[in-house]
């Protein structure tokens, strides 16, 4: 987009590119006005699902970390210790790609391959295997934290900078090519002014012209 319409000679050609440069400025404000509103709608509404996460996974971390401290009275430090290095699961994190507005954000997904114990069910407690089904849980809860979090940034990233351009537009490509539009406005009524008046006296001589010479 050329940043100024001063550039544009005075002639009803100019006048037609002012015009056109006038109307795409106008056409890229509204249609980046709509993408605002959207990217707003979408980040309030990534906000509150990100708030309820983030409360569940308090209050579920919190029920993780209760259980452990009952299983660690239970069962002993040591022994429950000796249970969490028993084994490791497979835990399968897929993060993929995908378009809100034209701004890609993550789709996190968690899932763990193998949910049954590693160790004996004699040798444990239910509040051991409860603990370990809370802590899988908050292990999920965290992804999807992640996921709205990030999702915010990106957007909000993306609204500063549409917000700018909404800016830019408003406040000096439209002014100024509306300014350009009235100038060149201004100076083909000025000539077709003077082209009057000049067809005007032009026509005024000839008709006293072919009057002298009538009465010669």
């Amino acid at each position: 987009m050329t940043p100024t319409g001063a550039d544009v000679p005075s002639t009803r050609a100019g006048l037609l590119q002012v015009r056109q440069r006038l109307g795409t400025a106008r056409r890229g404000f509204e249609l980046l006005d709509r993408k605002r509103d959207v990217l707003i709608a979408e980040i309030l509404s990534t906000v509150e699902e990100a708030e309820a996460v983030r409360n569940e996974t308090r209050d579920r971390f919190a029920q993780a970390y209760q259980r452990l401290e009952m299983a660690r009275a239970v069962m002993g430090t040591e022994r429950v210790r000796r249970m969490a290095l028993s084994g490791q699961r497979s835990v399968d994190v897929a993060i993929t790609p995908r378009s809100v507005m034209g701004v890609i954000v993550p789709s996190v997904r968690y899932e763990v391959k193998d949910a049954a114990p590693t160790y004996g069910s004699g040798t444990s407690s239910v509040v051991m295997d409860q603990a370990r089904l809370d802590w899988a849980a908050v292990l999920e809860l965290i992804g999807r934290l992640a996921e709205k979090v990030t999702t915010v940034w990106r957007l909000s990233l993306e609204l500063r900078q549409t917000q700018r351009r909404l800016n830019a537009l408003e406040h000096l490509y439209i002014p100024m090519y509306q300014e350009a539009v009235e100038r060149i406005e201004q100076v083909l009524e000025e000539k077709e002014r003077e082209e009057f008046y000049r067809a005007k006296r032009a026509k005024a001589k000839l008709e006293a012209r072919r009057a002298s010479r009538g009465k010669g």
